[in-house]
């Protein structure tokens, strides 16, 4: 070993020891989950358009597009969602601690609500998904949105467990906030989905 002197240029103990927003790792990951997964929902969007194109009707004669009231229900309400996560969000940034553990209560119990008209989508998409590409496709969509919610929500439900349960720190503010942005990712997506799934067919 080195017999030199060691010579201290700086103290950085004062430092803070996590960041959120661009200045954190964990941000830029997320958003590279939202890349991969928004270029999933672009290849699924691109197979549907390209077998709808391709096909001489659409959706197949003796089919009907899906029922609307289901996907107008729970479109209205995952952007409603928006006025509590917005909410979360701006609670985490400001590191108010109740408020957080509030808010994320409040969204996990949205996000699960959402389970319900969901579900009820898929009684009325009109077709199993094996019957020919119609089918598959518009599975695909509904089921490739539908683990994002559910995932996310199981995110969520973590997250809320964790933050009732731990001292809640700098580090677990910018966990909400991702949180929060991931769920608006959720958001987002959905509605070309929405578009292709129930209006594309009565466009076509």
């Amino acid at each position: 070993m080195s017999d030199r002197p060691i010579s201290i240029h700086g103290d950085v103990s004062d430092l803070p020891t996590s960041r959120d927003g661009p200045a954190s790792l964990a941000w830029w990951g997320n958003v590279g989950f939202m890349a991969i997964e928004g270029t999933a929902f672009l290849l699924a969007g691109g197979s549907y358009l390209y077998l709808m194109v391709a096909s001489p009707s659409w959706p197949p004669k003796g089919f009907a597009p899906p029922e609307l009231l289901w996907g107008i229900i729970f479109t209205a309400g995952l952007l409603l969602s928006e006025i509590p996560n917005g909410w979360l969000i701006k609670k985490a940034k400001a590191r108010n601690e109740r408020a957080v553990r509030i808010g994320i209560v409040i969204m996990t119990a949205v996000a699960f609500l959402l389970f319900v008209p969901r579900a009820l989508e898929f009684t009325v998409l009109g077709l199993r998904w094996d019957e020919n590409a119609y089918g598959s496709v518009l599975w695909m969509l509904m089921i490739l949105h539908t683990v994002h919610l559910v995932t996310d929500w199981g995110d969520t439900l973590v997250l809320a467990l964790w933050l009732h349960t731990h001292e809640v720190g700098d580090r677990q503010f910018a966990d909400v906030e991702d949180n929060g942005n991931y769920w608006r990712f959720v958001e987002l997506s959905w509605l070309p989905i929405y578009a292709l799934v129930y209006w594309a067919p009565r466009m076509a």
